[in-house]
């Protein structure tokens, strides 16, 4: 079940915006969860992929440690005011069998099912926020999210930055060291692009 914008606002807490306000949003909302994503650095300065028992809905544990889903789960939360542990979760509930079964899963676990890339990667599909995706720098805006595998087995994924280096974007995330924001963006092959500024 794709959730609309209005569900997502509503969720949100926030009113409906008018279709003039809608249309100069994205920038707008980009700008947020890039800042979002940013003010982890040096805040999370540990990675970890520990299971966690979470409250529900908007768990968390202590932030100075995570993984990359953690950065990313964190910067919807903060810079936009949505609640991926939630949205994930019901979306899961209403269409388990779309969603991988590599951990053997029977049903869903609102304390992990969010924090997992490629439960991510079908959330984002399902939203329709899935883009073509290219080594090309210009390809990428700030905001987006990538998805890559490091040494052809682990699921890997940031939010892209809006500042460059030698023309490309950085990358936002956390692969080991704690959130950095890095010249990272191309640096393993990419399995999904997505663009979800509802």
């Amino acid at each position: 079940m794709r959730i609309s914008r209005r569900q997502i606002i509503a969720t949100a807490g926030i009113g409906l915006l008018s279709p003039a306000s809608l249309l100069a949003r994205p920038t707008g909302r980009a700008t947020k969860l890039v800042r979002a994503a940013r003010s982890q650095v040096g805040v999370t300065t540990l990675y970890s992929q520990a299971y966690h028992g979470l409250s529900y809905p908007g768990g968390d544990f202590p932030r100075k440690s995570g993984a990359c889903t953690d950065v990313i789960i964190r910067a919807y939360r903060d810079g936009l005011d949505l609640d991926l542990q939630r949205l994930i979760h019901l979306d899961m509930k209403t269409a388990f069998s779309s969603y991988p079964k590599i951990w053997g899963l029977k049903t869903t676990d609102r304390n992990i099912d969010h924090r997992r890339v490629p439960n991510m990667r079908t959330f984002f599909k399902r939203q329709g926020a899935a883009k073509p995706f290219s080594n090309k720098p210009q390809d990428w805006l700030p905001g987006d999210l990538v998805t890559s595998l490091i040494g052809g087995k682990l699921a890997h994924c940031g939010i892209v930055s809006d500042r460059k280096v030698r023309g490309r974007p950085l990358l936002i995330h956390n692969v080991g060291r704690g959130t950095r924001e890095e010249d990272r963006l191309f640096a393993w092959p990419i399995t999904g692009h997505y663009r979800w500024l509802v």
